[in-house]
C-alpha cells in the first residue's frame, strides 16, 4: 500500500484516511477475493461485474480522458474556473468527473495542472475522491505526456532526463530502462499512472516538424531497442506506458496538431521501418499505445486518418500484430483528425476503428453525447463499449488503482527529485553529447588559453520546467567550471545589428559558444556563425535542437550535438566543452549534406572523442 498520509500544501482540503477507505471500499469490494487483489492478475469476471452495473452514460464517460483547467480537484483559481466553464460548462476537475464521468484525466502545465509535486499528488487525490465518492464510482486513470528532453508536463523540481534521440545518441537500453524506471516513479508518486511516453516513431525526415528529437533515431533495430527498454523500465516502476504515434510518424513533413499528414511509404517499407517498435513494445507488454492523426495509403486508401482507420487499428494492430492493450487516440482537439468530419463523428469513427480511450476532443459535451446517441441509434452497440470499458479496467486494475487510488506526501519527499535520481540524468546526459566537429582539437576549451568566453545564439522558449534560458544555462555552467562567461541571446532569428552586437563582444572574449536552433540555408543563425569565425575567436557550436544544424556551418571549427535545450543537456555540453567530461554520443540519425541531400554528411553512429 501507498502511504496514505497527506501533508496539506493550501491547495485542496485533504480527506482523512477513513474517508479514503470508505471511498474505495465498494469498489475494492466489488474486486476483492479471499486475499488481496493482485495488481498483476486482474480478475475479469469481478471487472465485467462492475461493467454490467453501470448505466450507459457511466459507459460512455469511461472511454474519455479530459483536460481539466487548475491546480486543485475543487477549489482552482478563478481564472481556472472560468476556463472551464467557457470550455468544458463545469467549474472543476470534481464536476467534470461528476457530470460526465470520464475514466482519465491528462494534466498539463498550461492547464495549470503541474505546479509543483505536492500540489500534483494533492490534486490526484481531490480527482479520486472526486470520482470514488459517486455512486458506482470507479478510480481514474491521471496521465501526461513526460517524455523527457523538449516535452515534459512535470518540470523542476522533478528530474528530467534527456529526450528520446539524446538516449538515441547514448545507445544504452540501461540508460533507457533507468529513465523509465525513474521517472515512472516519480510519476506515480504524483498520482499519474499513465505516461503518453515512449515515443517509437522512426525518425528518417530531417524535416519533421513535430517528431524530430522526440524520436530515438532513424535505425529500426535501435529504436526498437530503447522503446522496449523504456516501457520495461516504466511499467516497472506501476506506470502503463504508451507507444506513439502508431502507425508511425517518423517521415512526415507536415504537422499533425495543424494539418493533416501523408505517410507515403510501401507497405514493404513500412513493415522494414515503422512496425518494429510497435512489435517491440507490444513484445515487451506495452500497456497502451497511442494512434497518429495521419494517412498511410499503403495500409488504407480510404483517405482516413488511422485513429479513424479500422483496417489500421482493428486489422493491423489487434489482429496482425496481437495486441490487446489499450488503444488511446492523439487529441483530438489536434487538426489532423478534423479535417475530414466534424467533432461530433470522429469519437464514433474511431470507437467503430478499435480505438478504448478518447483523448481530449475539443468539445466534450459534444463528443460525449455523439457516442451516447450513436449507442442508442445502433450505429456502436453497448457490447462494443463495454470491450473497451473491460480493457481500460484491467489497466486500472494493473496499476493498483482499486487497491491503493490515493497518493502520500511522504512518497512524494522520498521518490521526487531526490539527489541520486538528478544525479543519475546528469550521468546519463554526459553519455549522450556528440561531437562532430573539432578542428584543430580546439576543444576542449582551456581554463588557461580562453579563460573569457562569449555564450551568444538562439533563446528559444525553455521546455517545462527548465530555467533556461539556454545561453545563460550554458554561461551558468561554464562559470560554474572556473571560465569567466558572459551570456549575450541573439535569438532564432538574428538581425544584423544583433548580429553586429555579437561580433563586436566576441572580440573582447577569448573563445564564442553559440547555441544554434534548427538553422536553414537562408536563417540569421548561419550568417550569425560566419561572422563570428570571421573574427578569429575560437568559435564553438552548440545544436540545441536538430542534430543537422552542423550541415549548414560548414566554416565552424568545433559543433556539438545536445539534442535539447533542457538544463541537464545543456550542462552536459558545457562539461563536455570544458573537458570535465569526454564526448561519448553517436549520431542516432544521418546529417546529409546542405547542398546536396543524397549525400551524407555524417553517417547514423558518427561521433568524436577527446
Amino acid at each position: 500500500m501507498h502511504d496514505t498520509g497527506t501533508g496539506n500544501t493550501g491547495n485542496t482540503a485533504q480527506p482523512s484516511r477513513r474517508t479514503l477507505l470508505a471511498a474505495t471500499a465498494g469498489v475494492t469490494a466489488a474486486l476483492a477475493a479471499a486475499g488481496p487483489a493482485r495488481a498483476a492478475a486482474p480478475d475479469d469476471s469481478r471487472l465485467r461485474a462492475l461493467v454490467s452495473r453501470m448505466t450507459l452514460e457511466e459507459k460512455v464517460g469511461q472511454l474519455f480522458v479530459m483536460r481539466v483547467y487548475g491546480h486543485s480537484a475543487t477549489a482552482p483559481d478563478q481564472a481556472d474556473i472560468d476556463a472551464n466553464l467557457k470550455e468544458i460548462g463545469v467549474r472543476t476537475a470534481a464536476e467534470l468527473v461528476a457530470k460526465y464521468r470520464v475514466g482519465g484525466i491528462i494534466y498539463f502545465a498550461w492547464a495549470h495542472n503541474t505546479r509543483e509535486p505536492h500540489q500534483i499528488a494533492d490534486l490526484s487525490n481531490g480527482i479520486q475522491k472526486a470520482s470514488l465518492e459517486l455512486p458506482r464510482g470507479l478510480p481514474v486513470l491521471i496521465s501526461t505526456d513526460q517524455e523527457h528532453g523538449i516535452v515534459a508536463r512535470v518540470g523542476r523540481p522533478a528530474t528530467l532526463f534527456p529526450g528520446a534521440m539524446a538516449v538515441g545518441a547514448g545507445g544504452s537500453r540501461s540508460d533507457a530502462r533507468t529513465l523509465g524506471r525513474i521517472a515512472g516513479a516519480e510519476l506515480r508518486a504524483m498520482g499519474i499512472r499513465q505516461d503518453y511516453s515512449p515515443v517509437a516513431d522512426v525518425n528518417v525526415n530531417p524535416a519533421n516538424p513535430v517528431i524530430g528529437v522526440r524520436s530515438f533515431g532513424a535505425d529500426p533495430r535501435a529504436v526498437s531497442a530503447l522503446v522496449a527498454a523504456e516501457v520495461a523500465g516504466y511499467q516497472g516502476s506501476g506506470v502503463a506506458a504508451t507507444a506513439k504515434h502508431f502507425p508511425g510518424h517518423g517521415d512526415t513533413n507536415v504537422d499533425s496538431h495543424t494539418g493533416f499528414p501523408t505517410i507515403t511509404h510501401s507497405r514493404e517499407l513500412w513493415e522494414r521501418l515503422d512496425a518494429p517498435p510497435f512489435r517491440a513494445a507490444i513484445a515487451a507488454g506495452i500497456d497502451s499505445i497511442m494512434t497518429a492523426h495521419l494517412m498511410v495509403p499503403a495500409l488504407d486508401d480510404s483517405g482516413d486518418p488511422a485513429t479513424l482507420s479500422r483496417p489500421i487499428l482493428t486489422g493491423i494492430l489487434r489482429e496482425r500484430l496481437g495486441y490487446d492493450g489499450v488503444v488511446v487516440t492523439d487529441s483530438l482537439g489536434m487538426e489532423g483528425v478534423r479535417t475530414k468530419y466534424g467533432d461530433d463523428r470522429v469519437p464514433v469513427l474511431a470507437l467503430k476503428a478499435g480505438v478504448d480511450q478518447l483523448l481530449n476532443p475539443p468539445d466534450l459535451d459534444l463528443a460525449w453525447n455523439a457516442v451516447l446517441t450513436a449507442v442508442r441509434e445502433g450505429e456502436l452497440t453497448e457490447a462494443r463499449l463495454d470491450a473497451s470499458i473491460l480493457r481500460v479496467l484491467r489497466l486500472k486494475s494493473k496499476l493498483g488503482l482499486f487497491r491503493s487510488p490515493y497518493v502520500g506526501q511522504g512518497g512524494v519527499d522520498r521518490t521526487v527529485g531526490t539527489r541520486a535520481h538528478l544525479a543519475a540524468a546528469d550521468r546519463m546526459a554526459e553519455r549522450t553529447t556528440t561531437l562532430l566537429v573539432n578542428e584543430g582539437r580546439l576543444l576542449p576549451l582551456s581554463r588557461r588559453r580562453h579563460p573569457k568566453v562569449l555564450v551568444v545564439g538562439a533563446d528559444p522558449a525553455s521546455p517545462s520546467g527548465t530555467t533556461g534560458p539556454p545561453t545563460g544555462v550554458l554561461a551558468g555552467a561554464l562559470g560554474a567550471l572556473g571560465f569567466t562567461a558572459t551570456a549575450l541571446s541573439t535569438g532564432t532569428a538574428p538581425s544584423a545589428a544583433t548580429i553586429a552586437k555579437a561580433v563586436a563582444a566576441a572580440r573582447d572574449a577569448d573563445a564564442v559558444v553559440v547555441a544554434t536552433y534548427n538553422v536553414t540555408a537562408s536563417s540569421g543563425q548561419k550568417a550569425l556563425v560566419e561572422q563570428l569565425v570571421a573574427t578569429g575567436r575560437p568559435v564553438v557550436a552548440v545544436a540545441v535542437r536538430n542534430p543537422y544544424d552542423v550541415a549548414q556551418l560548414p566554416s565552424v571549427p568545433a559543433c556539438l550535438a545536445a539534442y535539447s535545450w533542457t538544463d541537464v543537456e545543456l550542462r552536459a555540453a558545457a562539461r563536455v566543452i570544458a573537458g570535465r567530461v569526454k564526448p561519448r554520443g553517436k549520431l542516432p540519425v544521418a546529417v546529409q549534406r546542405a547542398d546536396d541531400p543524397e549525400q551524407v554528411l555524417y553517417p547514423i553512429g558518427y561521433g568524436l572523442s577527446y
